[in-house]
């Protein structure tokens, strides 16, 4: 598998190149960027083009970008609302799809291959308008994220729209031939379960986010910091059809330095 580390893990710091040295240092062939603006502003030119230079003069690649959750600077801690395409109210939906679209222009000046998409936030609900308006959504997005060269993930989140069934149905109903599943084995596990979410959706699973949990929440923690079984997640996703990139999506934390996390992310690729 391809080793990739989302930038989530320094959410809490503006990304700058001495991270993403870092990022490479743990033996990471790509980072996956995490567009929340107080981390990654992907609205900010001086910062894209610092990040791009920095691309360009290294053998680690932007392999993704994970699409923002939050428009505001605080990851809706103020009371900003989610970014949500599926949501009931237009006017929001077409908001929510307008700041993905601001996120997606920085493949103009960083190239990626694929954009990490939520269909829905947690309490959204499965229905025939759910369908209709995913639908709608990635048949936008894919137009737009078509000529930058970048293809469209569906993430698994713990919400009903998402559930693996949901997804083929999105996928099929839609005849997303070239959209693929970003799968989120933390979340796999806090639902259906990582064994069944991983067979249900394995003929479309591009990426994968490798974080551990107790089954009680989403903590995103390093692999083996949880209750999942690691050795049947890495076999399972090495018999895909194509085998997708490992990404690891750690939970940031106040209590662990660049240099700490370089090291825990080295010895989990190493059971890749």
């Amino acid at each position: 598998m391809l080793k990739v580390i989302s930038s989530h893990v320094f959410l809490r710091n503006r990304l700058h190149p001495g991270l993403l040295e870092t990022i490479q240092k743990s033996g990471a062939d790509g980072v996956e960027l995490f567009a929340a603006r107080q981390h990654f502003d992907y609205n900010d030119r001086s910062a894209i083009r610092d990040l791009s230079e920095w691309f360009r003069s290294n053998p680690t690649e932007a392999f993704s970008m994970h699409a923002p959750l939050y428009a505001d600077y605080e990851m809706g801690r103020w009371g900003a609302p989610g970014i949500n395409v599926i949501h009931p109210e237009k006017a929001r939906r077409i908001d929510a799809m307008d700041e993905i679209k601001r996120a997606l222009e920085v493949a103009e000046q960083i190239p990626f291959r694929f954009l990490i998409v939520h269909l829905g936030e947690r309490e959204d609900t499965w229905s025939p308008r759910a369908l209709e308006y995913s639908i709608t959504a990635l048949e936008h997005l894919r137009a737009f994220a078509s000529p930058l060269g970048v293809k469209l993930l569906i993430e698994n989140i713990p919400n009903d729209v998402t559930r693996p069934a949901n997804i083929i149905q999105i996928i099929n109903t839609g005849h997303f031939t070239d959209i693929g599943v970003c799968l989120d084995v933390g979340h796999a596990n806090l639902g259906d379960g990582v064994k069944a979410t991983l067979d249900e959706l394995k003929d479309r699973i591009r990426s994968s986010h490798l974080h551990d949990n107790q089954g009680d929440r989403d903590a995103h923690l390093w692999p083996g910091d949880g209750s999942i079984v690691w050795d049947e997640v890495y076999d399972g996703l090495k018999t895909a059809p194509q085998i997708p990139a490992g990404v690891l999506e750690i939970n940031y934390s106040l209590e662990e330095s660049p240099e700490t996390v370089m090291q825990k992310a080295a010895k989990a690729f190493e059971s890749f």
